[in-house]
Parts: C-alpha cells; sequence; structure tokens
C-alpha cells in the first residue's frame, strides 16, 4: 500500500489509503467518458481517461469520426498514486470546477490534438446503480453520474482544425467506478453460456428548460434488466416518466438506427412523445476500447508510456460488419412533443445497440438485420 495526496482529506470509505479498493476484484475501476457532437453533424469525438488499480494500469482514448473515417489515439502508462492530476502521457483532465467544469487536452500524439473545455448545462445526475451477473460472478456492479453539456475549444486531425465552441456543440459525460470487465481477458474456465444478448438505449439529452436521461437495458425477450427515465428541469424538479415504448428505425440490411420514437407518461397519466434522428454516428468499439473492440481494450498492460494510433474506413464492408456487434453512439436531434401539443427541440447522445437475438425487434439470431 502506498499513500496519495487524496490520503491528506477526511474521505476514506475503508481502513485503506485512497488509492487501495475496497475489492480485491482485479476487474476494479474508475473511468470518464466524454463526447463532443458537432449539433450539424459534421464530426463527433470519444474520449474517457480510466485508472485500474488492481491492474496496475492507467488508459486513455480519443476518437474522432469525420467524413468516412474514424480514427483512434491510444495511450497507456503505468498507474500512480496522485489521482489528483489526471494525466496518461500527453493527456490531461484538469477538474476546474467539481461537477461543472473540466479542461480536457491532447498533446499532439500520432497526429491528433485537442485542447476543450466542458461546462455542465444542468446538474449531474446519479444513475440508479448497474449490475450484471453470471452464473458464478458478478460481471458488472458500478455506480454512475452523468451529465449534459458543452464544450469550447479545438481537435486537431493531420492539421485538420476542427473548432468547437459551446453554441456548435451539444455533449454528454459520465464518471463511473465499480466493477466491470477490463483488462487482458481471464481464463473461461468452464462456459458459461448465461449472456445470451443485450438490446440497450441510452439518451442524455439537453433541451432548453430540463435534461431527459432514458437508459433501457433489454434482455432477448424483452424483460428490462435496467430501467431508468427522468426529466431533470432547470429549476430543480425531477420528475420520472413512466410506461416507456420504443420504436427504432433501421437502416435496411444493418442494425445501425436512423431514429428512434419514445412514448412516455408523466405521473398524471399524460403522453409524452419524443423522436429523435441521428446525424452522424461512429462505432464505440472502433477504437474506443468498449465491448468488441479488436483494437484496444481498456486496462491492457502495453509498456511503459505507450502511444498509438488505429485508423478505420467506415465505407469497408468488412470493417462495418462488426459494427452490430457492438455499441454505436451518435449525434442525436431531439424534439419532444408535450400532451398539449406544444413542442421543444433538443440535442445529445443517441446511443443504441443490439448484441444478439432481440426478439420484440424481431431479430432471432446473432446474425438478423433489418429489412
Amino acid at each position: 500500500m502506498h499513500l496519495s495526496p487524496l490520503d491528506e482529506f477526511p474521505i476514506h470509505q475503508t481502513p485503506a489509503p485512497l488509492t487501495w479498493p475496497a475489492t480485491s476484484d482485479r476487474n476494479f475501476y474508475d473511468r470518464s467518458y466524454f463526447n463532443v457532437l458537432d449539433r450539424e453533424g459534421r464530426f463527433m469525438a470519444l474520449t474517457g481517461i480510466g485508472y485500474y488499480p488492481r491492474l496496475g494500469v492507467k488508459d486513455a482514448y480519443f476518437v474522432v469520426r469525420r467524413g468516412d473515417t474514424q480514427t483512434a489515439v491510444h495511450l497507456s502508462d503505468a498507474i500512480d498514486d496522485d489521482r489528483l492530476h489526471q494525466n496518461v502521457n500527453g493527456y490531461r483532465l484538469d477538474v476546474i470546477e467539481p461537477l461543472q467544469q473540466v479542461h480536457l487536452t491532447l498533446a499532439q500524439t500520432e497526429g491528433i490534438s485537442a485542447d476543450l473545455t466542458w461546462r455542465g448545462l444542468f446538474p449531474a445526475a446519479l444513475e440508479e446503480p448497474h449490475q450484471m451477473l453470471t452464473d458464478r460472478r458478478v460481471t458488472l456492479q458500478a455506480s454512475r453520474f452523468a451529465q449534459v453539456g458543452s464544450w469550447q475549444g479545438w481537435i486537431d486531425v493531420d492539421g485538420e482544425r476542427l473548432e468547437v465552441s459551446h453554441d456548435s456543440s451539444v455533449a454528454s459525460r459520465d464518471r463511473s467506478w465499480g466493477i466491470r470487465p477490463v483488462g487482458e481477458a481471464e481464463p473461461a474456465g468452464r462456459p458459461d453460456a448465461s449472456f445470451r444478448g443485450m438490446w440497450w438505449l441510452y439518451l442524455p439529452l439537453a433541451f432548453d428548460d430540463y435534461q431527459l436521461f432514458l437508459i433501457l437495458q433489454e434482455d432477448p425477450d424483452g424483460h428490462r434488466s435496467l430501467y431508468d427515465c427522468t426529466r431533470r428541469w432547470r429549476d430543480g424538479r425531477v420528475e420520472q416518466l413512466d410506461g416507456v415504448r420504443v420504436s427504432v428505425d433501421y437502416q435496411p440490411g444493418t442494425r445501425i438506427p436512423r431514429s428512434a420514437h419514445v412514448e412516455f407518461m408523466n405521473r398524471a397519466g399524460d403522453k409524452i412523445e419524443l423522436d429523435v434522428e441521428s446525424k452522424l454516428f461512429a462505432p464505440i468499439a472502433f477504437g474506443s476500447g468498449y465491448g468488441g473492440d479488436s483494437s484496444w481494450a481498456h486496462g491492457s498492460w502495453k509498456g511503459a508510456p505507450f502511444a498509438e494510433r488505429v485508423d478505420f474506413d467506415l465505407t469497408d464492408p468488412e470493417v462495418m460488419a462488426r459494427a452490430p456487434f457492438s455499441l454505436i453512439d451518435h449525434v442525436g436531434k431531439a424534439v419532444c412533443t408535450e400532451a398539449d401539443g406544444s413542442v421543444r427541440e433538443g440535442a445529445g447522445l443517441f446511443e443504441h445497440g443490439v448484441i444478439g437475438p432481440h426478439h420484440p425487434s424481431g431479430f432471432s439470431d446473432w446474425t438478423d438485420a433489418a429489412s
């Protein structure tokens, strides 16, 4: 065990130094995720930084989709004990005002650099705890807070400067910590066939008067294993929304959505409708390290320090054949229609994926696509 600067503060939760997790599970993680969404769909970026104490690793990624190319930079290094200054090589995340403003910089790395300042549009919101189990162990047990906001600054890709402003961008971020599969694959042991597939929809959206969060996870038969739908108004009210029904319009021959239509009710039983359209998408398994990414896995030991670049041609059928096996993030344009017919326009992240069968959507196996 080692002391860190955090141990000076009265914030301990266990009888151990702050950098020593309460659990010995190798899959303990502590990570941030951000997106940068150009409202017009000209480009988008996904980025994050994570610490994996039981693996001795910290890493970061920066992914940019522009045109038909998705470019990723991966950075990795040995973990250190100073968690107050988050960094991996040339990637830095500085907290300017907790839960409201952060400064993210990437020094020129493999042709990619960035200087971005985040501003929260609404207060950060703690989501419902997320848990997934197999027959023999906990595979996911995490807490997460989320926030919608915007960015000011720039992203540079091979000399092409992408300007970002609070007016032109919308964004969401999350901070999560707990247990989820990270690092190199563990020995499988006896086969465990408990994962049968997953349907997922995540909509953190910003409107003028409120932020809306919808999280749905369903099993292949449509059973909802995770559900949270709330509207958080600027005046502080938190409105729980019920009776959610979703229909997704997919590009024919794919599982990539073009739009989604959502119906739900407020506590008075008034019906509200939400329509979300994709302006641009980026499969998160193409360079960000999330599930199904063949190029990168969070928490993997790559030697210290380490950096690499990976490019994906989204016009290549062999590349896009892997897209259905991951979640896909979209720049979402949203329209919310109240029961009285009034309409509000908004924007934010439209994240969706169908991994494996999902019978309510008409996908009976792992390879089915929309007709």
